[in-house]
């Protein structure tokens, strides 16, 4: 399936997402600059998008365990 008009063999797994089928995500670039975000257990659902600087500041709060 394609989400967001976007090749399967694009999206990368979180390296926070277990192997065993727990909660994973996996993102991609967008060729309009955006970072598509997807559920690797049901993929029909599609994907949301958010902004570089948006995105990568909720990446930093979840690292560093301030959400």
């Amino acid at each position: 399936m394609v989400r967001y008009g976007l090749p399967d063999g694009a999206w990368v797994k979180s390296s926070y997402s277990p192997d065993n089928g727990g909660n994973c995500i996996e993102t991609q670039p967008t060729p309009d600059g955006l970072v598509a975000v997807g559920d690797t257990k049901d993929r029909t659902l599609g994907a949301h998008t958010f902004a570089p600087a948006p995105w990568q500041a909720f990446v930093t709060a979840v690292r560093d365990g301030s959400l």
